[in-house]
């Protein structure tokens, strides 16, 4: 399970209560950025630029799409790679959509976020309407997060997917589920 959407949908959080419900390990790739460039993505950013910082958001994502069998939150942007988009198939994607009220309540106006620089609504805004049509072709699980809690996304979550599941098995073994 694949975990894609903006900063602010609540990834990472909902990402560890779904692997605590399954049982299932958690990564997060830019916990795996970080890791691998030793310092943190804002520096990568201001030192690197962001173009160095996708190269190795690109590498962490290939690298856990193919290594990790649990559950997996991918940073905001990945998805703007088409070779991610293209490794993605075959995955059970879910988009974890937030609106920009909630998104600017959950990411803060003080925000460290290097991309938000300068005005943090505006910037983020524009992020999540030019983002929205890229998550929405790689989920085949869209997920609202306005106004709700990371366990009531994660119990919703695990219900769609339960679901999609059972109706996927019930269509291999012939039944009409």
């Amino acid at each position: 399970m694949v975990l894609v959407g903006p900063m602010g949908a609540g990834k990472t959080t909902v990402a560890r209560l779904l692997a605590q419900r399954w049982g299932e390990s958690v990564r997060d790739t830019d916990h795996d950025v970080e890791t691998a460039a030793g310092r943190p993505i804002p520096e990568i950013f201001v030192d690197d630029g962001e173009q160095h910082f996708r190269a190795l958001e690109r590498a962490a994502v290939a690298q856990a799409l193919t290594a990790h069998d649990g559950v997996l939150a991918l940073g905001g942007g990945s998805v703007l790679d088409p070779d991610t988009r293209s490794d993605l198939r075959g995955h059970r994607v879910v988009f974890l959509r937030v609106g920009l009220a909630d998104a600017v309540k959950r990411v803060g106006l003080g925000s460290g976020r290097p991309l938000l620089l300068g005005n943090v609504r505006s910037r983020l805004k524009t992020m999540l309407d030019e983002r929205a049509p890229v998550y929405d072709g790689v989920a085949e699980i869209t997920v609202d997060t306005d106004g709700r809690d990371p366990d009531d996304v994660a119990a919703e979550v695990a219900r769609l997917v339960e679901e999609r599941e059972q109706s996927a098995a019930a269509t291999r073994s012939g039944g009409s589920g």
